[in-house]
């Protein structure tokens, strides 16, 4: 399973991004997650892939929307109002386990190559 990711970049406070990751095979869900200079990778948000059901991480919701696209089989992620301390590498991922909703770093196996989100005025 591969996963493309697309999207990032640099966007002043309050604005808004999205990024795209294509997956090449079928996972159980795939979720986005971040991980900040000199800290630990973290879960953003997850979407389902049998019945779209979401979860999020408790800093982004209601800014953040991840949705997903079964005929191109792409999950996006919508970021609204970023702040300062969203700047970070977000990173797709896929997980085959029963848990993905947790998620937990660990439980995802394959990931996209990463893509910067600098938000700075």
């Amino acid at each position: 399973l591969q996963l493309v990711e697309s999207g990032g970049g640099l966007v002043q406070p309050g604005g808004s991004l999205r990024l795209s990751c294509a997956a090449s095979g079928f996972t159980l869900a795939i979720g986005w997650f971040r991980q900040a200079p000199g800290k630990e990778r973290e879960g953003v948000s997850v979407i389902s892939n049998s019945d779209g059901s979401t979860y999020y991480a408790d800093s982004v919701k209601g800014r953040f929307t991840i949705s997903r696209d079964n005929a191109k089989n792409t999950v996006y992620l919508q970021m609204n109002s970023l702040k300062p301390e969203d700047t970070a590498v977000y990173y797709c991922a896929a997980s085959m386990r029963l848990t993905w909703k947790f998620m937990r770093v660990y439980e995802y196996t394959y990931w996209g190559q990463g893509s910067q989100v600098t938000v700075s005025a």
